[in-house]
């Protein structure tokens, strides 16, 4: 896959406004996450990744650790990266246990020359939760996984839905009295899939400055691993069960129980790689 010519550019931008927004994603992130990560997120990715103790796990844009901190307490030893040095502040901080099997560091995972001085073949998983459309370049990951996994290892992603949830999606509620009876009906609308160019757009309500999104169709996003001679042998759509009790937007994806907001997915590389 070749380099976009503006990948430069628009790595440095996302890099900055992730920097700019460390403090907001920390506070509404916490030690153990949103619902996002407690609900959808980071049971599939541990699903798919099926963690055993010892295991030696790399945790691609780690954001302020969560996962990570996650994956040590089920007896992993966890090198995190993330390319914004303030969320790597963040992590640290906030990983009081398990210390020792962690080991927090600042990494672009656009870069494939950062990722491969991370060990060749020293891996037996690596993960990337909620990161791959907010990355400007997505082939040097995909094409470094397979020189990092050992022997048996796998790669699991977990991101924005590419068909439901991204640029081009608005949310729709839709009233109708239905023989005496007020029903509202939960959709959302796709009005652009194939093409999107790079929009900023924001994470949190009250982050400091919007950061870019780069979405990508599903031809795009697996055929980049499918390029990277990878294997897919999992995947997930994790959505809402029901809308929480402290939920009271209605137009939320807390209230959309019939429409995956995240794709997960696991990745092996081919025998010959």
């Amino acid at each position: 896959m070749t380099q976009n010519a503006e990948h430069p550019t628009l790595n440095a931008d996302a890099r900055a406004a992730w920097d700019a927004n460390a403090d907001a994603w920390d506070e509404r992130m916490q030690s153990e996450g949103n619902d996002f990560q407690r609900l959808l997120v980071g049971p599939a990715a541990e699903r798919l990744l099926g963690v055993q103790p010892g295991q030696r796990l790399l945790d691609l844009a780690c954001g302020n650790g969560v996962f990570s901190r996650h994956l040590a307490r089920l007896g992993a030893q966890v090198v995190a990266c993330d390319f914004s040095p303030a969320q790597i502040e963040h992590a640290r901080a906030r990983t009081l246990e398990h210390v020792d099997r962690v080991d927090y560091r600042v990494v672009d995972a656009t870069d494939p020359a950062q990722l491969l001085a991370l060990g060749e073949h020293a891996f037996d998983a690596v993960v990337c939760n909620m990161a791959l459309m907010d990355m400007a370049e997505i082939g040097p990951l995909f094409n470094s996984v397979p020189r990092l996994l050992r022997p048996g290892g796998c790669f699991v992603f977990t991101l924005m839905h590419p068909c439901f949830n991204g640029s081009g999606m608005s949310f729709l509620a839709e009233w109708e009295d239905r023989e005496g009876t007020p029903v509202t009906t939960l959709s959302v609308k796709i009005s652009r899939y194939l093409t999107y160019p790079p929009a900023r757009g924001l994470a949190i309500n009250g982050q400091p400055v919007p950061h870019y999104y780069f979405h990508r169709p599903l031809h795009v996003l697996l055929g980049a691993a499918f390029a990277a001679g990878l294997v897919m042998d999992g995947i997930e759509e994790p959505a809402f069960t029901a809308a929480p009790p402290e939920s009271r937007r209605l137009l939320s994806w807390d209230n959309y129980t019939e429409i995956p907001p995240v794709l997960a997915c696991r990745f092996r590389p081919t025998p010959h790689r």
